[in-house]
């Protein structure tokens, strides 16, 4: 009996996959124009899609692929009932005139009629019936289609092509055995598929055998295909209901977490502009303070003294000499002035020697201008670091020793800067009287330069750690990680050892 090939089990699992994949795709090109946020929140519900998919095909071709073995089985024992069924038939026939067949002369054409007679007596059902067909392909038995009778049928087929009578002649020749073909009722005329029994009369060269329709098997069958098809049906269509609850689900938590650090993010934005806006006017007014404090007044004193000296040189006086002089060093104090308010803002030697003799020159104006004793170790950096990391340990460091001089009391300090194989890590430590709370968390307020030092590490993903001893004193480590150190130079065999060394160091 033909059967459908695995090919054509599941076309309906595949459509669905294909409109999955295809509504996957239309959803990605969707999503192309929406903001960042809205991108994240859209596609955490993609792998909800791929699993909900993946889940529903493989509960389908399970389900389905049970069910085919299932019906598979079913429709082997309705048929395997069935030839058993007419295997008992011809059997009770062929008792039923073996006393005339056993005792029978292979030409004795009386009991051939008398047989004959018999079977086409034994009818059944709306189609049942015997057939005889001796060895030639002459019917001789069939009372249903008694057209049939004393005609030859060899190579006779059926719609498909199946031999029909050569095909019982043969089975018979064999012994007995089952034949499959499509065959017209005679209660309908409709064609059906036919299961029939043949044994053989070798002494007559007899083909003798019976046959049922089994529409009622395919029938059932196909019933129980197309049961298991509404059922896959209601799978997807429930897996679909309870997706879509997810994602409705997804979405919505995943606004309401979007607008909610939104807001979140919208206030920390509004705090760090105004701390911006606060450092922008604090160090304007620093500048203000140093330029009106310093410099104006040095320059007022040389307008005076060049004033003076102008007078007594209009008057033909004597002793100009003395307010010049006074003038061109009040100039030279208001240049070195306007240097380091310069240095202050923008060290040169950060940009020209490195990280390194930046520091150094820090400590250096820091322990003239405070007197508070400092000291500064490194190893030689040459210019490993890039931009953003020295000059985010610069300004660590100058912010820190600004806290020492206005609020730690310390009177000594120490710097330590070190290149290691995670980064590199700038250390002051002093041992003045602490930060307390401020020492466990930077950002938890306080002042603005602790915040500052905290945020200038977090925006080059390094870590800053400040520690304050119970009795005195405080450790400031910030590290900057690997991604902001330049790749080593190139070591040159010619240079001298003690130099091979500081590269190595580094």
């Amino acid at each position: 009996m033909p059967r459908r090939g695995r090919h054509d089990r599941f076309p309906l699992i595949r459509a669905r996959l294909r409109v999955s994949l295809w509504i996957m795709f239309r959803y990605l090109r969707l999503i192309s124009p929406f903001s960042y946020a809205q991108k994240l929140t859209l596609l955490a519900s993609v792998p909800l899609i791929v699993a909900a998919t993946a889940i529903a095909v493989v509960v389908a071709l399970q389900a389905r692929a049970l069910a085919e073995r299932e019906i598979d089985l079913l429709e082997a024992q309705l048929i395997e009932a069935k030839k058993a069924e007419l295997r008992n038939y011809v059997t009770q026939a062929r008792n039923g005139f073996y006393f005339i067949y056993g005792s029978a002369a292979p030409d004795d054409a009386e009991a051939k009629a008398q047989v004959a007679q018999i079977l086409s007596a034994m009818i059944y059902g709306d189609d049942g019936q015997f057939f005889v067909y001796d060895y030639d392909g002459n019917a001789l038995v069939s009372p249903r289609q008694t057209e049939r009778i004393n005609r030859n049928w060899r190579g006779q087929t059926d719609a498909e092509g199946t031999p029909v009578v050569d095909e019982l002649i043969r089975i018979a020749r064999d012994g007995a055995g089952f034949h499959s073909y499509l065959w017209p009722k005679t209660s309908t005329g409709e064609v059906g598929r036919m299961i029939t029994y043949v044994t053989s009369f070798p002494s007559w060269r007899w083909a003798v055998g019976t046959g049922v329709f089994i529409d009622d098997v395919l029938a059932s069958t196909a019933s129980a295909r197309a049961d298991v098809q509404a059922r896959v049906h209601r799978t997807f269509l429930y897996i679909g209901g309870i997706t879509l609850t997810a994602l409705l689900a997804v979405f919505i938590s995943g606004m309401l977490v979007n607008l909610r650090e939104r807001r979140l993010a919208d206030a920390k934005l509004k705090r760090l502009t105004q701390r911006v806006f606060d450092a922008q006017e604090e160090e304007r007014g620093r500048v203000a303070r140093e330029l009106h404090d310093g410099i104006s007044q040095i320059l007022v004193g040389v307008r005076y003294a060049l004033d003076t000296a102008r007078r007594k040189l209009d008057r033909g006086e004597s002793g100009a000499e003395k307010p010049l002089g006074k003038g061109i060093a009040s100039l030279a104090e208001a240049i070195a002035e306007v240097r380091r308010i310069s240095r202050d803002l923008r060290p040169g030697v950060l940009d020209d020697l490195g990280l390194g003799p930046a520091l150094k020159t820090l400590t250096e104006a820091f322990e003239a201008r405070t007197g508070i004793a400092t000291s500064f170790n490194t190893v030689v950096f040459r210019n490993r670091m890039d931009e953003d990391g020295k000059i985010a340990l610069y300004r660590i460091a100058q912010e820190a020793l600004t806290n020492i001089e206005r609020h730690a009391g310390a009177s000594r300090v120490a710097v330590d800067l070190r290149g290691h194989r995670k980064g590199a890590t700038l250390r002051i430590t002093d041992n003045g009287v602490g930060l307390g709370r401020l020492a466990r968390d930077p950002a938890s307020g306080g002042g603005l330069g602790l915040r500052n030092m905290q945020e200038r590490v977090e925006q080059l993903g390094g870590q800053l750690r400040i520690e304050s001893a119970p009795g005195g004193g405080t450790t400031i480590d910030a590290t900057v990680p690997l991604t902001h150190m330049l790749p080593p130079e190139e070591e040159n065999p010619d240079a001298p050892a003690s130099a091979r060394q500081d590269i190595a160091a580094q």
